[in-house]
């Protein structure tokens, strides 16, 4: 294990700082019914606008506590209301759908969440494509309007069987003309914002929210961007939660029994990313010469330390429709034969870039270059900053790791593989694939429509440019006296206001 850095020290004792008095004065709760989570973030991200781009996960963990969304996924996947009670097609051909919504929620300034706001937010959000990566585009929201007070029909753009899932997590519901978000703006979440600043928000628990009470008062987020950081946080005592922390803080502590290891499933996913468009990654054998030459197996057992399996490059393999692939077996000598075949018998030379943005990224790319030259794929790793990777490298280098852990296939397929997709990083352009997934979408039994999107992801797997060589455990830590820290895929491990702290 690395020495902890400047970085981390630092971060901890901004840390320890902030949980010593950022609150409201006579607002604050008493200490034990403040619950202090350190979320993956860097401060100079910080953003206040939840529709634009977000590229902090601390960011994304306050929203979902300031702000009611349509939808959200529960520990398996599966859709469930939020602040939509219901949602069904009002037409056979899956355009126009009614949209029910709660009728006890209001926002921190006691005036009552409508459809009107509803409509306004969806609009919001489809406006910022540009920023969030065409999150709504399904839909044709000019079409849509708002039936009375707690009613919308929402029309889509075309046959979409998954408008739940399309609603789902990232919906944020803000007041009607909150046009420029510079700052906060009041939401109807089950906390308010007390006070903040771009590393630490300080909320309180909303006295008036239609749900569930939270078990805690007061609730602290911290942005750090080092997981040595997050992790030390918690084990020094500065924190209760640490959000995605590298396998071997879980394995320490693990062994030692003071903080309690969390984990998620399926939580992390680190492809290797190749451009289809972009030499040497046009070529089909390049591209499965790459596959074939990583051993997996030790990419899981090195970067997650065993807590993970080995990926058959299928996108999301926890999903219940995800077809069911054994591992890509390594075959170095298959991968020389390919490369010689595509014309570089004397090997191919690329960068590969990666970040430690999350745990093990770094390590993955480090250990993939090393293996990739055992086949004759000179590969240099260039390891980007935090706070410009995501901005400058993900989706414009032709060859690099993302991050994909908990990403529906559905709705990353949208976005990432169809040709226009707004983040089609791959350059995935398939037109008969196409039309299989918006026929898949245009299908109304789900079990006929689960068995499509299987078949369109063991296609994507095998001739796509994605290299999921593996997925991870996602990983926090809790203090012992924490309960109930959601363990599920994607947006659930954020919807924090049932976590319990003991007395």
């Amino acid at each position: 294990m690395r020495p902890r850095s400047l970085l981390a020290t630092a971060c901890v004792a901004a840390l320890a700082a902030a949980g010593c008095g950022t609150g409201g004065g006579d607002q604050a709760a008493p200490a034990e019914a403040t619950l202090r989570y350190a979320a993956v973030g860097a401060p100079a991200a910080t953003t206040h606008d939840p529709h634009g781009r977000v590229g902090n996960e601390a960011d994304y963990l306050r929203f979902a506590m300031l702000y009611d969304v349509l939808t959200v996924t529960d520990e398996n996947g599966e859709v469930r209301p939020r602040l939509a009670e219901s949602w069904e097609p009002r037409d056979g051909d899956l355009t126009r759908w009614r949209v029910v919504l709660r009728d006890d929620a209001v926002f921190s300034t006691g005036d009552p969440v409508t459809a009107d706001d509803v409509l306004f937010s969806l609009r919001r959000i489809q406006g910022k494509g540009a920023e969030n990566n065409g999150r709504l585009s399904m839909f044709d929201l000019e079409e849509s309007r708002a039936v009375g007070d707690h009613e919308l029909e929402l029309v889509t753009v075309q046959p979409y069987a998954e408008v739940g899932q399309a609603l789902a997590s990232l919906t944020f519901v803000v007041p009607e003309g909150s046009d420029e978000i510079t700052e906060p703006v009041a939401g109807s979440g089950p906390f308010v914002l007390d006070s903040g600043d771009d590393t630490t928000s300080v909320l309180l628990r909303n006295g008036d929210w239609w749900g569930q009470a939270p078990d805690v008062e007061r609730l602290e987020i911290t942005a750090l961007p080092d997981p040595a950081a997050r992790a030390d946080a918690v084990a020094s005592g500065q924190a209760d939660v640490a959000g995605s922390v590298a396998p071997a803080a879980a394995r320490r502590h693990e062994e030692g029994g003071e903080v309690q290891v969390v984990t998620r499933a399926g939580g992390v996913n680190y492809p290797l990313v190749m451009d289809l468009e972009t030499e040497p990654f046009d070529d089909p054998a390049v591209r499965e010469a790459v596959k074939l030459a990583l051993d997996r197996e030790e990419l899981v057992e090195t970067v997650f330390l065993g807590y993970g399996e080995p990926g058959a490059d299928v996108l999301n393999p926890m999903e219940p429709f995800a077809p069911d692939a054994e591992p890509v077996e390594r075959d170095v000598d298959r991968a020389r034969e390919l490369l010689a075949d595509a014309g570089h018998a004397d090997g191919v030379s690329v960068t590969l870039h990666t970040t430690n943005s999350y745990p093990g990224m770094e390590e993955a790319a480090v250990l993939a270059a090393e293996q990739l030259g055992e086949a004759g794929i000179d590969a240099e790793v260039e390891v980007g900053p935090p706070d410009t990777y995501w901005s400058q490298v993900w989706n414009a280098e032709p060859f690099y790791l993302n991050s994909l852990g908990g990403n529906g296939f559905v709705d990353f397929a949208r976005m990432a593989l169809v040709a226009e997709g707004p983040i089609n990083e791959t350059g995935w352009d398939d037109p008969e694939w196409e039309e299989d997934f918006a026929a898949a979408l245009a299908t109304e039994d789900e079990a006929e429509r689960h068995a499509m999107l299987g078949d369109l992801q063991t296609r994507v797997a095998e001739e796509g440019g994605y290299v999921v060589w593996g997925v991870g455990d996602g990983i926090d830590l809790a203090a012992p006296q924490v309960g109930n820290l959601p363990t599920g895929p994607g947006f659930h491990r954020l919807q924090i206001d049932q976590v319990e702290l003991a007395d």
